[in-house]
């Protein structure tokens, strides 16, 4: 493992990400996309064909090679990459393709990782895509999300799995004040001594809380401008969240946070900016 924490990129190959989705469609702009964040930095490269944003529509398996596998060996000879999916038969031709990591956001590809002896991270979720922003119900999302994490890495390491990773599932079955209470607390899952992975890149809480910021601060700044002094004139809008290219900077934070927390591993679009920020942090 190297010594400073390890940035993942992602690249979507999908119509309906929330963030980039339908922009890397196309199979050759996925595999220069991704060949981009390897110029800016990336350790790894998380490919998914499948979206799994709240409310997402399930993709069928065949769909999902045809967009994924590709796109996976195309760029496994130039970078380390993951495959992020939820179906044992896209882990499986992923791994024939290149991968070396299974991103399971769904939880059932332990089995699958250790028969082919490669590494697999565990995120925290609860139902699908479809159902998991109904299922938001904790005593205490800090305790009840890092016993399931450590009890799935302990299966693993029994099961033989050679690398594995635990996953907090930043925005997955989960509100705004409970992905904040995790991030506030991540040492505690560090203290595990499993590797933490940390994904909030351009999530929604963020976009929430940065366009009350953007609202906050032109409210204030209204007030003290002299008459007659433009402010800056960008449009912020009068409720809502601010959109996905106004959360790089909030997302580049809580990078620069997790890893001070003491992550191992941060899932980013932006790369070139959190390669800065782990580089900044971890000295």
């Amino acid at each position: 493992m190297s010594d400073r924490p390890l940035v993942m990129g992602i690249v979507n190959v999908t119509p309906d990400s929330f963030s980039d989705g339908g922009r890397f469609l196309d199979q050759q702009a996925a595999i220069e996309h991704g060949l981009q964040l390897v110029a800016e930095g990336a350790d790894l490269v998380d490919v998914g064909g499948e979206s799994t944003r709240p409310g997402a529509d399930p993709v069928d398996e065949a769909t999902e090679l045809e967009r994924s596998i590709p796109v996976v060996a195309a760029l496994a000879p130039h970078v380390r990459v993951s495959i992020d999916t939820v179906k044992p038969a896209v882990a499986r031709a992923a791994v024939d393709a290149g991968a070396t990591l299974v991103n399971d956001v769904g939880g059932g590809l332990l089995d699958v990782a250790a028969e082919l002896g490669v590494g697999w991270v565990a995120m925290h979720s609860r139902g699908t895509p479809a159902t998991m922003q109904t299922l938001t119900d904790y005593d205490d999302v800090l305790g009840e999300v890092t016993d399931h994490l450590v009890a799935a890495a302990d299966r693993a390491r029994a099961a033989g799995v050679p690398e594995v990773w635990i996953d907090p599932g930043i925005g997955f079955a989960k509100t705004r004040e409970q992905n904040l209470t995790l991030l506030a607390g991540l040492d505690r899952l560090v203290a595990t001594g499993h590797p933490v992975l940390v994904g909030t890149s351009r999530k929604a809480f963020l976009g929430h809380l940065t366009g009350e910021s953007d609202r906050r601060g032109r409210a204030h700044g209204a007030a003290a401008c002299r008459p007659g002094v433009a402010l800056d004139a960008r449009p912020v809008a009068a409720s809502g969240p601010a959109p996905v290219e106004d959360r790089v900077d909030a997302s580049v934070a809580t990078v620069a946070w997790a890893v001070a927390k003491g992550a191992r591993m941060v899932r980013v679009h932006d790369v070139r900016a959190s390669v800065h920020a782990v580089t900044v942090v971890a000295g």
